[in-house]
């Protein structure tokens, strides 16, 4: 068992040597992949365009740390894991986050930073939420096909008196109720909303914004909306209808939709009982809510095994077979939940415990910046290699969380990384990857 002092601490021995630790071992980091997401902020020019649109009513005389510091010094910081503010108490000396925020001084303190975020407004994010949009639009080098929208909400658990909180009985906490948009594994939207609104809360407004944006860009391109049935509203599939874009939502059963499928459910349970197999096929229906203007395709999934009958409805604008829609389609929207799961674990973006509204949309949206800078490395730095596919969690601990040594005078600086290092060749590829893209 260690013994600890203010200065040192003792273990116990090994083949009679003192085992003995401090922090006292001057310039040493554990962050020393930190240049990584430098890089990948220089090629993308993240920050730098954020804090040039970035309003700062600060007076520069009396500015210590400029608004491109600030930023930096707190993405890079939910990157490396230090999910909150207070971390930056010893961290603003570390020489290594100094080097990647390109300064030689001290960082900000959790006073600044905090005095910074809670200064956030509805303009900070929208120009936030434009970035995003753009870095997007950039990451295509020729205008893509097709594009699948997935949208989806998740709790934000809040535990003090945050304005907007409100209690949810789903959930079955306070909680904040913030939208997602992912295109694929990339990030558009990560907007927060109070708990006590309809799921589909300006999920159509969200969905005029981003169409208008991207035909802007790629007028042909074809664009599906993909969402579960929290967003199957009968108002959003008429405007997409009237505005050629595609939708694939779930919708929830009914005691219409079910007496619609009884005679197919019926054969489905016979089926299973003559066989003693799981039963599973597909049908269509054409359907209506009372509400709705129209009636409009639905895909009924039929199954039925031993634990019973397990029906399942979509309803959808394409013309693809009922079991590719399904399969292919609308449940490939379950890896949307790997990316939330991602930024809520992995960058923290649940660490919305301000007072204030708007700072806790804007720290929401520099766990998104985060998740940008991770995930443009996982996609271009770490293709077709064993880190393809991993979780930003992994690519962190694999690839940030390097021990480095500092050497820093006038001249140069300079990290000596551990030479126990593990993925030595990978953070080479990775560095030369990022270099010449």
């Amino acid at each position: 068992m260690a013994i600890c002092t203010s200065e040192q601490l003792s273990f116990p021995n090994i083949l009679r040597r003192k085992v003995q630790a401090d922090f006292r071992g001057g310039d040493v980091s554990s962050d020393g992949g930190v240049l990584l997401l430098r890089e990948m902020d220089r090629r993308l020019k993240l920050t730098r365009t954020l804090a040039e649109h970035l309003p700062d009513d600060r007076s520069p005389s009396a500015c210590d740390h400029a608004m491109v510091d600030l930023l930096r010094q707190r993405i890079y910081g939910l990157a490396l894991g230090y999910e909150d503010g207070n971390d930056h108490l010893r961290l603003r000396h570390d020489v290594a986050l100094q080097t990647a925020v390109e300064r030689t001084e001290e960082l900000a303190s959790p006073a600044t930073l905090c005095r910074w975020e809670n200064r956030a407004d509805r303009k900070a994010a929208r120009i936030v939420h434009e970035l995003l949009i753009e870095q997007f639009i950039a990451s295509y080098r020729r205008a893509p096909q097709e594009l699948i929208l997935d949208f989806d909400a998740t709790d934000d658990a809040v535990h003090g008196k945050q304005e907007g909180r409100f209690f949810h009985g789903y959930y079955d906490h306070y909680c904040f109720l913030p939208l997602y948009v992912f295109c694929g594994t990339q990030l558009l939207v990560s907007y927060l909303r109070p708990s006590n609104v309809d799921p589909a809360r300006h999920a159509w407004a969200v969905l005029s914004l981003l169409v208008k944006r991207l035909r802007k860009a790629w007028p042909k391109v074809k664009i599906i909306v993909r969402g579960d049935s929290g967003f199957c509203r009968w108002r959003m599939m008429r405007w997409c209808d009237r505005h050629g874009v595609f939708y694939v939502l779930g919708l929830a059963q009914n005691s219409r939709l079910n007496q619609m499928a009884d005679k197919h459910l019926e054969r489905a349970r016979r089926r299973h009982e003559k066989t003693g197999k799981k039963q599973r096929f597909f049908k269509e229906l054409k359907y209506a809510a009372q509400t709705w203007d129209r009636k409009r395709r639905v895909i009924l999934r039929v199954e039925h095994s031993e634990k019973g009958s397990n029906p399942r409805y979509i309803v959808t604008n394409l013309h693809e077979s009922a079991e590719h829609l399904y399969d292919q389609v609308y449940c490939a929207r379950g890896e949307m939940e790997n990316r939330i799961k991602e930024q809520q674990l992995d960058l923290f973006s649940d660490r919305t415990s301000c007072t204030k509204w708007w700072a806790n949309q804007f720290r929401l949206l520099l766990s998104s910046l985060a998740y940008v800078l991770v995930e443009t490395i996982r996609r271009v730095g770490l293709k077709k290699t064993e880190l393809a596919k991993a979780t930003c969690g992994t690519i962190r601990l694999k690839l940030f969380k390097i021990g480095a040594v500092l050497i820093r005078n006038t001249r140069r600086i300079r990290l000596h990384l551990s030479s126990a290092y593990p993925y030595r060749e990978l953070f080479h590829l990775v560095c030369q990857r990022l270099s010449t893209a």
